[in-house]
């Protein structure tokens, strides 16, 4: 069995984030989504993995390289343009060969795994198999109806008048019968081959289409909230370690990760919280659900339910929270009023 991840999209609801890293890469606890999702897939035993991949192809490559870190084997495979799931699938085909695969949207976050979708799909092999997930608006999601043995009668995208509450979570189970149904699809109004028609093919042929309900935490880390709500969940399975430096004026409460080459001075900080490693937290406060990533600084600053990327700036902003800080970016006052100075990555909220 294989696996193909699609890494390919532009992102457009985490801009500006977006134009200077691919949202797989975004960070959730300090790591992109993209290792969580390799990492999700790797425990189910599979390893041969193909990242579908667009226009930011090297920087994805830079950061995940062969996926030997991560305990897998990475093949990059190139979608000139996003023209739809199906089309990820049709571009794969020497990938894939005839085998058996799970397909994976890079910006799911699925933290508690999928081990036992892919359990009951390899027992009974059906021609496809969706994860769905109970949600409180339908009408926002694709969904499926299900008949009373759990196989899918229909897939509806969006509905006005739903029928059901199980939206399609972005993870999908094939046998090479998926690939005689994208063939046999014609590309939607939208100009895409479509993996819901192709589902739809197969269920009109006759073919088996099973689901399984997922109830574990389920996210497409598409939105900055999103991203936050992510990093919130991850956060709370921290355990403290510390491998940077803390002065005896600093004080540290909860779980806490500190790496290597971090430094803590005169600060408080309290976990769940992780500080990448060589930055800096100086004469600050650094409150839970905070991850701060590397070469970093940080100082005289109140900072609480936050994800501040990889070099980024804070110096003497008195309430932070709920914020999403990019890479590099700097944010300070500026003058008698106070205004804030923001690089070109930053989505933020101020403390009251």
């Amino acid at each position: 069995m294989k696996a193909l991840v699609l890494s390919g999209g532009t992102g457009s609801r985490l801009r500006p984030f977006s134009h200077s890293l691919p949202k797989q890469l975004i960070p959730i606890a300090n790591q992109p989504v993209l290792e969580h999702v390799l990492e999700s897939i790797r425990d189910t035993g599979v390893t041969d993995i193909g990242i579908v991949v667009g226009d930011r192809a090297p920087t994805i490559r830079k950061v995940i390289g062969d996926g030997s870190r991560l305990g897998v084997r990475v093949t990059y495979i190139p979608q000139d343009e996003p023209l739809g799931l199906g089309h990820c699938v049709v571009v794969s085909r020497s990938f894939l060969g005839d085998d058996d695969f799970v397909m994976y949207l890079g910006d799911n976050f699925l933290p508690d795994g999928i081990v036992p979708v892919a359990q009951e799909f390899a027992a009974r092999r059906p021609a496809a198999q969706v994860v769905l997930h109970k949600v409180t608006d339908p009408r926002q999601f694709g969904l499926a109806e299900l008949d009373e043995n759990g196989n899918v009668r229909r897939l509806v995208e969006k509905p006005e008048h739903p029928r059901s509450d199980l939206a399609l979570v972005g993870v999908y189970f094939f046998t090479s019968a998926i690939h005689e149904a994208i063939a046999r699809i014609e590309p939607s109004a939208r100009g895409e081959l479509e993996i819901t028609d192709a589902i739809q093919w197969l269920l009109a042929n006759g073919a088996e289409v099973r689901a399984t309900e997922y109830d574990g935490f389920w996210k497409d880390a598409g939105r900055p909230e999103d991203v936050l709500e992510c990093n919130r969940y991850q956060l709370a399975g921290l355990t403290t370690a510390i491998h940077g430096d803390v002065d005896e004026a600093s004080q540290l409460v909860g779980p806490v990760v500190l790496g290597p080459g971090a430094r803590v001075l005169r600060s408080v900080i309290e976990g769940p919280a992780i500080i990448g490693a060589n930055t800096l937290v100086a004469d600050s406060h650094i409150g839970p659900n905070t991850a701060i990533g590397d070469d970093c600084q940080v100082r005289a600053t109140h900072l609480a339910d936050s994800i501040v990327l990889a070099g980024a700036s804070i110096s003497d902003v008195p309430g932070l929270h709920g914020s999403l800080i990019g890479r590099s970016a700097t944010i300070r006052p500026s003058g008698a009023e106070h205004r804030l100075v923001v690089g070109d990555d930053a989505w933020i909220e101020l403390a009251a």
